[in-house]
């Protein structure tokens, strides 16, 4: 924890808080996401939080991807399990909803292009994302966006999941009906459900802003999302082909995964490279030099006497054992962008150094001295 300064609160999860923070040798900046082992015991989640790290390092090994907030290191103290992510200071697409308003077709576009990719880098891994919803897409500072919190993510290499987890409005229906195994098919219908809450404001299973979830599970196993005749027909037929029930049906989920989604009519004319290389502009710039995120009151805190109870013992603390972690490649990154620096610095300093040297002897003999 000592390699790190620590600066303001930026967000808060059901395990702890994530803060902004610099590295202390390179001057990095970084996202740390903070998780209270007592409050993973009170709450059982010592699986979850095993399986997070187990997932940021399989997204974060080998190939970098520009659309997934990935980790590059992992540590953990007596009372806490600590992620080093990627910082995205731009705020995630439900504070910008909330600010923004709906976005445009051509503004959702360039969004779910940015998506797709992440899915694309998760799904190639055999890994299932299952949370896919506006609040998990962070903006940079320059407005692309990553997929964030790989809490719920599960790798289905070896044996598809069958638990039903996720969020309310956009789980799958095969997710929500218990005992029925699935892999990648998730992610797309969850994809859908994110797309319609871009462009309406609301899932489009939580008709007249219900926030019964038995109502909204209900829905998504038996309602025909009817689409307003304010989309396109590309668009209508983009959705209609995400939100397929039938998984058989789906698009994304006839053999060819990503790429039966990006060749999709409403996608026309994307060149995919130029997307991967962040080349298109981004239609919202998030403010510089200001949190895109709620005030850290309004983030606020956890209850301490919620696990004043809660004794940490020896088992506890080997069930962490292994948890230590730095991928050698965004570490080797990280220095060479220090060294970069430096060198640009000292370079600058040695150019300004010369150039007022010029200016002094330019003056002297203009004065005639």
């Amino acid at each position: 924890m000592n390699d790190f300064s620590v600066h303001r609160i930026i967000g808060r999860g059901g395990f702890g808080e994530v803060y902004g923070c610099r590295k202390a040798d390179t001057g990095k900046m970084y996202a740390m996401k903070c998780l209270d082992k007592k409050r993973i015991k009170m709450k059982q989640g010592e699986t979850l939080a095993l399986n997070e790290r187990i997932m940021l390092s399989l997204v974060s090994t080998g190939q970098d991807c520009p659309f997934i907030v990935c980790m590059t290191y992992a540590f953990h103290t007596p009372d806490k399990l600590c992620f080093i992510l990627d910082l995205m200071n731009g705020g995630d697409l439900h504070y910008h909803l909330s600010q923004h308003g709906v976005f445009n077709e051509t503004e959702m576009k360039f969004y779910a292009a940015e998506v797709i990719l992440g899915l694309e880098h998760m799904h190639r891994r055999y890994i299932v994302y299952r949370d896919l919803k506006p609040a998990n897409i962070l903006l940079d500072e320059h407005g692309h966006v990553r997929i964030s919190d790989l809490g719920l993510a599960c790798d289905f290499s070896k044996k598809k999941p069958h638990a039903s987890v996720g969020t309310h409005g956009y789980m799958a229906p095969e997710v929500l009906s218990k005992g029925t195994a699935y892999d990648s098919s998730a992610d797309w219908f969850s994809f859908g459900c994110m797309l319609y809450k871009l462009l309406k404001g609301h899932s489009p299973f939580r008709q007249h802003k219900t926030k019964d979830k038995h109502e909204i599970d209900r829905m998504t196993l038996t309602m025909n999302v009817e689409l307003p005749d304010s989309f396109s027909k590309e668009l209508k037929s983009l959705l209609e082909g995400l939100l397929q029930r039938d998984i058989d049906k789906r698009l994304g989920c006839k053999g060819q995964g990503s790429d039966e989604v990006k060749e999709h009519p409403f996608f026309a004319g994307i060149d995919w490279q130029q997307v991967y290389l962040q080349k298109y502009t981004p239609p919202l710039i998030p403010p510089r030099g200001e949190v895109n995120a709620a005030d850290a009151f309004d983030i606020g805190s956890f209850d301490e006497e919620d696990t004043k109870g809660i004794k940490l013992t020896d088992a506890d603390q080997e069930l962490y054992k292994n948890f230590p972690l730095v991928i050698s490649e965004r570490w080797q990154n990280e220095v060479a962008e220090t060294v970069f620096e430096t060198v640009n610095f000292e370079a600058d300093k040695t150019e300004h150094k010369k150039r007022a040297k010029q200016k002094k002897l330019y003056d002297i003999d203009e004065k005639g001295i």
